[in-house]
């Protein structure tokens, strides 16, 4: 499979999951707004997910897929399947262990990562309560990091990339069918987050059995490959750490900002991430074991080449997504979430936030796209330093925009601090003679730029004539928002569009080779 038929089917899958979880979110707020409630499910729905990044898709993507891939490559494949059954095992003993920890010392750790719930009375309480029913989420979704690391190293993405779908309509169905009988809707939807983690695992553990492996536990091995595998994890659990750490700075100050702006900030980074997730993911995801594989064998002009197509695609699609989210986010955010319990002050309050998330966005994709050329090489420790230094970036924004700008000073802070961390992997890996901009991307660059801001123009000048005054009240009311949202994401594609083959920013033969793939240079050639 060619580098970009797997991105295809990663983003294809990743868009059906960010468009579930956009009806899921439109349903949660509906049901919560933005409020006592959906604060504290916000905190307990990220305090699990906060430590999964830590312990588990930082240490699949840098240390398990590269040891999975050349153990597969050179001792064959019960060799790699009986490391994965170990590595399986291990890391489901070690978790398990943690988050019977976790529950023990909840309120303590609720009061950390959330001390401005506290000024609300019974708002921590709910917190810890919710928290303790999501938290063993932890185990099942890190479990089901590493099966689909598995997966991904034998070439086959679709059921891993499928499976936050499940997660979106499990809660989706808890939603709906438990908060009559809970006594918060916060309480059913924490309920069905932990089902929706039975259901992943089992989920990706009959995938894994169709491609011909099984994975269950074994007895515990510290063999030198799980050693190995655990010497690797290590700086990379730093460094994610240290971004976990600065996503909990985020909270914690966004919690002493204002009763609802732990929500705000949530539901603009949702939209955010749609195409972060889609566009960055799904490459950073497809590049690594590609990457790994053609480093093992030598062959670095395809390695370079295949990177700088990378950032190219990654680029043609994030900075006009950038420029779009600026320009419409009100429209944007009214047309999604603007219903039941989430009134235009909400609206307004959330626009805000996203049209300063969205200055980051191109960096957070060039992140995803640039680590690989890291990892693949079995560098686990500089995209530590790197993310450590926009830690500090960030936590010192912070500080500094939120005294002016609320929490939208904290979410242009974390836009800002990305492009620190992007930088920083871009210069040491040019520095190495890791990466180099070749002619094409040098000249697709500047004409992507230009493009976007065409793109821009005319959204502006169409939202200004097609959405004088969006309604701002009842279910009914949206409908009319929402077919101004969608004429004006016509008019952005469109305009990008014209203006991107008219300025030479890609083209029909530009996408045909990126999806052949490219046949690598042989000796003499």
């Amino acid at each position: 499979m060619s580098l970009f038929r797997a991105v295809a089917t990663v983003g294809g899958f990743t868009l059906l999951s960010r468009i579930t979880g956009f009806a899921r979110d439109i349903l949660i707020a509906g049901f919560l707004g933005a409020g006592t409630v959906a604060d504290t499910f916000f905190v307990a729905f990220k305090f699990p997910n906060l430590f999964r990044r830590l312990f588990a898709e930082g240490a699949v993507a840098a240390a398990f897929v590269p040891l999975y891939s050349q153990t597969l490559e050179k001792e064959g494949a019960a060799e790699a399947h009986l490391f994965a059954r170990r590595a399986f095992t291990v890391l489901g003993l070690v978790l398990a262990v943690f988050v019977g920890l976790m529950q023990l010392v909840m309120p303590w750790a609720i009061y950390a990562f959330a001390p401005g719930f506290d000024a609300v009375p019974g708002k921590m309480e709910l917190a810890e309560d919710l928290t303790r029913i999501t938290f063993p989420y932890l185990l099942l979704i890190s479990l089901c990091a590493l099966l689909s690391g598995v997966l991904n190293s034998l070439g086959r993405f679709a059921a891993a990339a499928a499976t936050p779908v499940l997660l979106n309509l499990v809660m989706m169905g808890g939603l709906l069918a438990l908060h009559q009988y809970t006594a918060t809707p916060g309480h059913a939807l924490a309920i069905a987050v932990a089902a929706a983690g039975v259901i992943q695992l089992l989920w990706l553990i009959v995938a894994c059995r169709r491609a011909g492996v099984r994975i269950h536990l074994v007895r515990p091995t510290l063999s030198p490959r799980i050693k190995l595998l655990a010497r690797r994890v290590v700086p990379v659990a730093f460094g994610a750490g240290l971004y976990q750490i600065s996503l909990l700075v985020d909270t914690i100050l966004a919690s002493l900002v204002s009763d609802g702006a732990v929500s705000y900030l949530y539901y603009a980074d949702r939209i955010n991430q749609l195409p972060l997730g889609v566009v960055g993911t799904a490459i950073g995801t497809a590049l690594l074991p590609l990457l790994a594989r053609q480093i093992a064998a030598g062959n670095t002009e395809a390695a370079h080449y295949n990177q700088n197509r990378a950032i190219e695609a990654s680029l043609l699609f994030t900075i006009p997504a950038m420029s779009g989210l600026i320009v419409i986010a009100h429209p944007i955010v009214t047309a999604l979430f603007q219903r039941g319990a989430f009134g235009p002050l909400e609206a307004a309050a959330t626009s805000g936030a996203l049209a300063a998330f969205a200055v980051g966005l191109p960096a957070f994709v060039l992140i995803k796209v640039l680590s690989p050329g890291f990892f693949a090489r079995e560098d686990t420790k500089t995209p530590v330093w790197c993310a450590g230094a926009g830690m500090v970036v960030n936590v010192v924004l912070n500080l500094i925009l939120m005294q002016v700008l609320g929490h939208v000073g904290i979410a242009l802070a974390t836009g800002l601090a990305a492009w620190v961390n992007g930088g920083a992997l871009a210069v040491i890996l040019h520095r190495r003679g890791h990466f180099a901009p070749d002619a094409r991307l040098k000249s697709r660059l500047p004409r992507i730029m230009g493009a976007s801001a065409v793109m821009a123009g005319a959204v502006w000048a169409a939202n200004r004539w097609l959405v004088p005054e969006l309604p701002v009240e009842g279910l009914g009311a949206g409908v009319p928002s929402i077919v101004a949202l969608v004429a004006l994401l016509a008019v952005g594609a469109g305009s990008f569009t014209v203006a991107a083959f008219a300025m030479g920013a890609t083209s029909l033969s530009d996408i045909k080779g990126m999806i052949r793939p490219r046949r690598a240079a042989q000796p003499g050639e």
